[in-house]
């Protein structure tokens, strides 16, 4: 684990903490939310964290970890932040696997990041959650709401999140909880689920990053539990 830049963040400057920021949606979302947040951009792409920093500056601290190896320790993969205004759950991996070709080793691979590092995260960043009475967005999927032979295991798991985000919400009343579920966006990740892939039939990353400001801009009062963000046509009713 490395962190390509460190600093004394100012404690009236609201604090955003974005994991899978190197994916194409996390790019995305850092780039909206460095116009007014100090982002803590989490990847382990070291080249693509590079070109976030190159490119916001002081906005952005980049930090090059694999959240799955370090779960047993993530309380130490971030500086120990006072305040956390806005935490985004981006991380994920998907591989195709029905039951009868998936195995133990996929399962938990596929837990481990898309469940367990969402949850331990946001416990350890809990104290600076409740400080800022912030917003914890977890980026869930179509595929949480339905099932997929061809497709269980990463289903499975977006299921799973929505159970913690909504366990989260009812039991922590100083801040915000919200799902962000995009169907098919343009991503490395989809690509390498689709055969007859076509990027104009599928959500821009930077609409999603788009539905994550309308969650953190909500008013005061209320809380964006759940957005589901579509395409314009949805891929099945395209002739």
């Amino acid at each position: 684990m490395t962190e390509q830049r460190t600093s004394d963040i100012p404690t009236d400057e609201k604090v955003a903490v974005v994991t899978g920021a190197t994916g194409g949606m996390g790019v995305e979302i850092v780039a909206n939310l460095a116009a007014d947040h100090h982002v803590y951009a989490l990847g382990r792409d070291q080249a693509k964290l590079d070109e976030l920093a190159a490119a916001h500056g002081d906005a952005v601290t980049t930090v090059a970890v694999d959240l799955a190896s370090e779960l047993d320790a993530l309380d130490s993969v971030l500086p120990a932040l006072e305040r956390v205004d806005v935490l985004v759950h981006a991380a994920a991996i998907a591989n195709a696997l029905s039951v009868d070709s998936a195995r133990v080793e996929d399962w938990r691979a596929h837990m481990e990041l898309n469940v367990y590092v969402p949850a331990e995260l946001t416990r350890v960043l809990l104290p600076g959650l409740r400080k800022a009475e912030g917003t914890a967005i977890f980026i869930n999927s179509g595929a949480g709401r339905g099932g997929f032979g061809g497709n269980v295991v990463y289903a499975a798991t977006k299921h799973a999140l929505y159970a913690l985000a909504d366990g989260l919400r009812k039991s922590e009343q100083d801040i915000r909880v919200s799902t962000v579920a995009p169907g098919p966006t343009d991503t490395a990740m989809l690509q390498g689920l689709n055969d007859n892939y076509n990027a104009d039939h599928v959500i821009a990353p930077a609409e999603v990053a788009r539905a994550i400001r309308a969650v953190v801009d909500a008013g005061p009062t209320t809380q964006l539990t759940e957005v589901q963000v579509r395409p314009r046509i949805e891929l099945a009713d395209r002739a």
